[in-house]
């Protein structure tokens, strides 16, 4: 494969990746807003199909992962999330909006933007 090949190929695998990722992200709306289900289960749940489908590949039906083989793709998520994080931050900065990375509250939970109204739903249900 030659050098021209190799980046048709290259860009035709990163818009094979777009797809995927907007198709998912547009289930994940999906099961949010028209289902109304939590976004911490959706969240939840897209994660652990990742990982399901992330052993499959690597391990088939049949098989499972070794800890090392968890720590392996532990690290391409971590990688993955860090890239992710950078280029939101990018795309806030050339918004002209300032770049402010969560933290933690004192409970170690990082905010979201439904950090409150979540923690008024598990207020409200420890009353019941």
């Amino acid at each position: 494969m030659n050098e021209q090949e190799s980046k048709q190929q290259q860009r035709k695998q990163l818009a094979a990746h777009n797809r995927a990722t907007t198709a998912f992200i547009d289930l994940a709306n999906k099961l949010a807003k028209e289902e109304d289900q939590d976004v911490k289960v959706v969240s939840a749940a897209l994660m652990a199909a990742s990982g399901i489908y992330a052993t499959f590949i690597t391990a088939g039906n049949n098989g499972f992962l070794a800890p090392s083989g968890v720590d392996k793709i532990a690290d391409m998520y971590k990688n993955n999330l860090g890239y992710v994080q950078e280029r939101k931050k990018q795309e806030l900065e050339a918004k002209g909006i300032e770049a402010k990375p969560l933290g933690t509250d004192k409970e170690g939970r990082i905010p979201t933007p439904h950090a409150e109204k979540m923690r008024q739903a598990e207020e409200s249900s420890g009353d019941e």
